[in-house]
């Protein structure tokens, strides 16, 4: 049953939620535009407000329903194996050539379910550090290190391992951001340049 939940959350992580509303709804594969990264600030960016929220939405429900799956099967296990195994299929999903996301609302769905108090502690982080750099990448990154830090003031050496190798991925997913930054050409979240990506929607639905 636990490799059968494991393969079930990677599935439902594989679910690649911009690319179908980019290519159902706009027309467009939202991985050839803006940041092409197909997540939910991408889809602010590329796609407006109405679809991003509605990523946003999806992508965290796919980390808590993942997370939820050892629970409701009463699988006696750390519920975030199962959350960040749809983390990874966000990332790297089956059903899209395996060019995903960086996962930032589906590690929030795995925590909203598994533990509620370090989700407050690692968004709160995000936000915070957003406002002050004025770059996402930063925020997403203090997830996995806020993680990280709260993993140390607990009891469990397992759930500091998960969160080391957690924050290592998240670097990794974003070392072009880093590149970028280092280089001078990472967008702040306020930089108008970066909306004029804008696609038009086919129809009125978003």
């Amino acid at each position: 049953m636990f490799w059968v939940l494991l393969l079930a959350s990677y599935l439902i992580g594989s679910i690649p939620t911009a690319l179908i509303v980019g290519k159902l709804v706009f027309g467009v594969d939202i991985r050839d535009h803006g940041s092409k990264n197909p997540g939910a600030t991408n889809t602010l960016r590329v796609l407006g407000k109405k679809s991003a929220i509605f990523v946003l939405i999806i992508d965290l429900t796919k980390g808590a329903l993942a997370t939820y799956l050892p629970i409701h099967f009463n699988l006696h296990t750390e519920p975030l194996y199962f959350g960040l195994m749809a983390v990874v299929g966000h990332c790297f999903p089956i059903f899209a050539g395996f060019r995903g996301g960086k996962a930032i609302a589906t590690t929030a769905g795995a925590l909203l379910i598994a533990n509620f108090p370090l989700l407050i502690i690692a968004y709160v982080t995000f936000f915070f550090v957003i406002l002050l750099s004025k770059y996402v990448f930063f925020g997403s990154i203090s997830v996995g290190l806020s993680m990280l830090t709260y993993s140390f003031i607990s009891p469990s050496l397992e759930l500091e391992l998960i969160f080391l190798l957690f924050s290592l991925f998240l670097i990794f997913l974003h070392r072009s951001n880093i590149r970028n930054f280092i280089l001078g050409i990472e967008p702040k979240i306020n930089d108008k340049n970066v909306m004029n990506d804008r696609i038009p929607p086919k129809n009125s639905g978003f």
